[in-house]
């Protein structure tokens, strides 16, 4: 059909991305006009008239904010962090099919689409000069169960299943028995 204009996938994928570009701008323009009508930004209402807050106070649509003693901006020390396991021991999982723990330190460890620093020490091909435990059959099975060359893509991200330990006390008390215990208990306290 002659002199109808079909848009093309590509042309509506960009007229989409200026609108939302559009959007953003208008939104960030919108977002500081009561600064800007008010004359609160940096202090300063005119050209050269500065603005005297009484009392650390200032006002910002009609609403009084104090600038000090505030908690975002008060100087408070941060708790200690607790000290993360770095031993390499092995730990003891406490039920079946548990992810084991991480007993090394992965503070500065990239993780990402491009790479995976576990995968230089974990993957088959790399523990024998590693020494380190290679990952389980089931890092390579993709989700229908076929099993892969390398490791499938929702088994790619480490730490949302594995993680290091910290020598931080629980914040509420836990009276879990893993099975042998409870098995123990059961049976007069033979195992």
């Amino acid at each position: 059909m002659r002199g109808q204009d079909h848009a093309s996938p590509e042309r509506l994928r960009s007229a989409g991305i200026m609108k939302t570009r559009f959007l953003i701008a208008a939104l960030a323009l919108l977002a500081g006009i009561p600064a800007l009508t008010i004359g609160v930004t940096s202090g300063v209402v005119a050209a050269d008239k500065h603005v005297v807050m009484a009392d650390a106070t200032g006002t910002v649509g009609g609403i009084k904010v104090p600038s000090t003693n505030h908690p975002i901006t008060a100087d408070v020390p941060a708790e200690a962090t607790h000290r993360e396991i770095t031993d390499d021991q092995k730990r003891v999982r406490n039920y079946a099919d548990q992810p084991p723990l991480i007993p090394h330190a992965i503070r500065d460890y990239q993780i990402d689409l491009n790479i995976n620093k576990c995968l230089t020490c974990h993957d088959r091909r790399n523990t024998a000069g590693s020494q380190a435990p290679m990952l389980s059959v089931t890092h390579f099975q993709d989700r229908d169960g076929q099993t892969l060359g390398t490791v499938a893509a929702r088994r790619y991200f480490c730490t949302q299943c594995h993680v290091p330990q910290t020598d931080a006390q629980p914040i509420v008390p836990n009276s879990f028995q893993d099975f042998d215990s409870v098995l123990g208990h059961a049976q007069g306290g033979q195992k």
